[in-house]
């Protein structure tokens, strides 16, 4: 048995050892109680301060320096610090033998009756009396007259926080009064049955198991209204109801475990024990807590990783979701082992410790779980009554629609669904408000963690973490404002139709564009982003310190040689904004710069993009543009030649054309394309072979084209069933003999090809007359 002593003994002085030195890595290095005379020194001389000192007797001396020969370096001092902690753990495990017998011995010597199986006594009718008074509570109170109404608040089908966080609260309220009332039954039971006790160790005993059973059972109902186990409809973490309730009896163990360890050991400390056995058995049983710890994280990690990633695929979510995925097993442990390590270190050294560092991370578990869910109530509760808006606009859009189509066309539109026109995943000011509750419950459990280690005071000082906090809020503000800024304007492009306008491979081209301001707003969307991603970083860099006069001298420097230098981009901008502002042309557009031509698909500071309606790419600087012919505005006119033979007749033509044009007019899918009906402008030219009949009709940019191939069928079959023929070109050619007979067939081929020449050669317009 001694043999195995010497083996736990040893195994525990090296880990104690490996921990106490990651704790002397950590923030609690600083000295044990700060001087404030020494703090309001050491503030003034960051500062830039000097500070003169006067004592009493009227010595003046330079605060802040120390004589030479005091100053040790950090090496030295961990080196002492180790020392000391390993004399005094070894100091402190020479007693372990001894602590069953010196536990026994305090309890025996403080027990009313001499003897330790008091305690049990006492425990057991506690015990007894909290479970009549349990019964007494669920059954004359909880299930007739709480549980039947609690059961009627429920729904099937709950949604959101706005619905289920209210009544997981209700009944976590209800089960912490009820378990009050169980607590004060039980001690009037005990009042009656025993009486007044009179011995002092009896009354902070029953205290300590009161304590107890109030403190584990409240960790359970906590714990309850999370995971909501045996209440799924209800529950908000992704947990299938396998997982979570492994998860909550895995809590429900270890807390309850952690509970009555933490308040045993303060109950012996109360009776008389000594610091040594008290320290070594907290840092025992709490060591025992932390194994208990890891085993469930190593239990649930799976599960709790899933709960992270809200159910999602894991490639699918943000690289936060998938960073805190990965690493908050591995973190959750390496604080549990460190925390145990300070822990140790403190109650070795007999350093007051405020909290617990191992119930301090469920502490700040719940601080990041509280904030959460309240801060994505309120965002549930605001944006609320415009989804249901939202959502009787949709149904009012496709009642619409089922009126306006066929039985079955409905049923296809409104299963496509139109992709969003912003590729960003926070679209929406609630995007926005949920990915701030993320933010502000991570910057919830760090400000926790902070106070809980005093990470903020021992590690930077008082001054380095306002300016810390300060940072953070200008970066959070900046944040905001930036994403606030980008949704705002990106609703409004949405509102104008989109900034992106589809053509489809091989379009034509001319189709009305976007609005003026759909093709405005990504320019302005940009440089205002810009101004404030600037604006943020040189406030953050004034909260650092850094003086930023000189980047503004700087960037004159550069503003005056990019003016001399870069003359060519100066004007493309110059040139772009006086274009855009004009409203030439917008995206979507189909427009003729001279050179080439092409729909409008991006427009940048600096040049602008056509795509040709063969596929080419062009981008074209806005200086380089001396005209521009936009074919997408207003209305298009399109005329279309037709070829006769000489015998065709005219005011015959006319009539048929005419009335083909009110027919299109009336035609139930082309109709309403029409601006202006088709009609004839007569004879236009004569050539050799042919009468040149021309007919027009105006139309919306865009719609020339389709409609331009309907007329064209229509005409043809048209003058098809009116004998009206089409005139082929020819070409005759006379010989000066007359004989053709004699030919040879060189000849005859010659003949042919300048016939052929003298066919393709294309005749010259005339006037240019094209009205």
């Amino acid at each position: 048995m001694q043999r195995y002593t010497m083996i736990i003994m040893r195994f525990a002085r090296l880990i104690l050892t490996a921990a106490v030195l990651l704790a002397l890595a950590g923030p609690t290095l600083a000295q044990d109680s700060v001087d404030p005379m020494a703090q309001i020194v050491k503030s003034a001389s960051e500062a830039g301060l000097k500070v003169i000192v006067i004592e009493s007797a009227g010595n003046a001396a330079e605060a802040g320096l120390e004589p030479e020969e005091s100053k040790e370096s950090f090496f030295m001092t961990t080196q002492k610090r180790v020392d000391a902690f390993r004399d005094r753990l070894s100091e402190q495990l020479s007693r372990a033998p001894a602590l069953i017998e010196e536990v026994i011995y305090i309890t025996n010597y403080a027990s009313p009756t001499g003897h330790y199986s008091k305690y049990f006594v006492i425990l057991i009718w506690t015990m007894a009396l909290l479970l009549i008074a349990e019964q007494i509570v669920r059954n004359g109170l909880g299930r007739p007259i709480f549980g039947k109404w609690f059961v009627g608040l429920q729904t099937d089908n709950p949604i959101g926080y706005a619905q289920k966080l209210p009544v997981l609260l209700l009944r976590s309220l209800m089960a912490v009064v009820a378990l009050t009332l169980v607590v004060v039954i039980s001690y009037a039971l005990g009042r009656v049955i025993f009486g007044k006790a009179d011995n002092d160790i009896v009354r902070l005993t029953v205290a300590y198991i009161y304590a107890t059973y109030f403190m584990s059972r409240g960790v359970v109902f906590l714990w309850r209204m999370i995971l909501a186990p045996y209440l799924e409809q209800y529950r908000i973490p992704h947990f299938s109801d396998t997982d979570a309730r492994k998860l909550f009896y895995w809590l429900l163990i270890v807390s309850s475990f952690a509970i009555t360890s933490l308040n045993f050991v303060n109950w012996i400390q109360e009776l008389g024990m000594g610091y040594d056995i008290y320290a070594l058995l907290n840092s025992a049983l709490t060591f025992l807590v932390v194994l208990m710890n890891v085993a469930m994280v190593l239990a649930n990690r799976r599960a709790i990783t899933g709960a992270i990633l809200n159910g999602e695929d894991y490639n699918e979510v943000s690289v936060a979701s998938r960073f805190f995925a990965r690493a908050w097993a591995p973190a959750v442990i390496l604080y549990f082992l460190v925390a145990w390590g300070e822990m140790t270190y403190r109650l070795v050294l007999n350093i007051p410790l405020e909290v617990s560092l191992i119930a301090g991370f469920y502490a700040i578990l719940l601080t990041v779980l509280v904030v959460y869910g309240m801060v994505g109530y309120l965002i549930e509760r605001v944006f609320t009554r415009r989804r249901m808006i939202a959502a009787m606009h949709q149904q009012a859009l496709e009642l619409e629609q089922q009126e306006a189509s066929n039985a079955e066309a409905p049923a296809e539109a409104s299963a496509e669904t139109a992709p969003p026109l912003s590729s960003h995943k926070m679209r929406t000011f609630e995007d926005l408000s949920r990915r701030l509750a993320n933010i502000l419950a991570v910057f919830a459990g760090a400000w926790a963690l902070s106070s809980i280690w005093r990470l903020d005071i021992e590690m930077m000082g008082a001054s380095s973490a306002q300016r810390s906090y300060d940072l953070v809020f200008v970066l959070l503000i900046g944040y905001i404002v930036y994403h606030s800024v980008r949704i705002w304007i990106d609703q409004k492009i949405e509102e104008e139709g989109g900034a992106d306008v589809e053509v489809a491979p091989g379009d034509e081209g001319g189709a009305a564009g976007s609005s003026r301001l759909a093709t405005l707003l990504p320019l302005f969307r940009n440089f205002v982003l810009v101004v404030i991603a600037v604006t943020v970083g040189l406030i953050a860099l004034t909260d650092l310190g850094i003086n930023v006069a000189p980047l503004f001298a700087g960037a004159g420097v550069v503003g005056l040689a990019i003016g001399f230098g870069a003359q060519t981009l100066v004007r493309d901008i110059l040139s772009g904004a006086f274009y855009l502002f004009d409203d030439a042309f917008r995206k979507g557009e189909y427009i003729d710069i001279g050179t080439v031509k092409g729909t409008v698909e991006r427009v940048s500071a600096r040049s602008f993009q056509l795509r040709h309606h063969l596929g080419p790419l062009h981008t074209v600087p806005f200086g380089e543009v001396q005209f521009l012919t936009n074919f997408s505005r207003d209305w298009v006119m399109m005329k279309l030649p037709l070829r006769v033979t000489y015998d065709t007749d005219v005011e015959k033509v006319r009539k048929l054309v005419k009335k083909l044009g009110q027919d299109l007019l009336n035609d139930p899918v082309v109709g309403d394309q029409f601006l202006q009906p088709l009609k004839s402008q007569g004879v236009i030219e004569m050539q050799d072979s042919a009468m040149i009949i021309r007919v027009k009709f105006m139309t919306k940019p865009g719609d020339q084209w389709v409609l331009r191939k309907r007329v064209f069928q229509e005409i043809r079959d048209l003058f098809a069933r009116e004998g009206i023929k089409f005139a082929h070109k020819e070409v005759t050619v006379r010989l000066a003999d007359g004989e053709v007979s004699n030919l040879t067939e060189a000849q005859k081929q010659a003949i042919s090809a300048a016939a052929l020449a003298h066919e393709e050669e294309p005749v010259p317009k005339k006037g240019g007359d094209d009205r």
